[in-house]
């Protein structure tokens, strides 16, 4: 993966990773289910601590931009190659008026899954 961490930079190590990963999904050069390689393998090639390399995998799953699945790794989501505007504009409605109807954050998902899973 290319990967270059500035040492001179103001930007903290983990967000030149975090920010890197995503720059290299949303360009095509990672796709949808590649595997990143483990948090120890990279943190050692890039001559970082494996916390900071951990922070920017656990930064990039809460943006929706990489899924951890245990021992399968973890795996760059669909997301992160980039998702049409409308798309995401549609997804802040639905949060937005889910949000005023009182769901939670998991019924509001549950629901639209539950919807989607219908045929036709």
């Amino acid at each position: 993966m290319d990967i270059v961490i500035d040492p001179a930079s103001p930007v903290p190590p983990y967000e030149q990773v975090r920010t890197r990963i995503a720059a290299l999904a949303a360009q095509g050069v990672l796709a949808a289910g590649t595997r990143l390689p483990p948090v120890r393998r990279l943190a050692a090639d890039l001559g970082l601590a494996v916390n900071t390399v951990a922070r920017a995998y656990r930064e990039l799953e809460q943006a929706g931009l990489v899924e951890t699945h245990g021992r399968a790794g973890t795996l760059v989501t669909p997301a992160a190659a980039g998702t049409p505007v409308a798309a995401h504009a549609a997804a802040q409605r639905y949060a937005d008026e889910t949000r005023a109807l009182g769901l939670t954050p998991e019924a509001a998902l549950a629901l639209v899954q539950a919807v989607l899973r219908r045929p036709g």
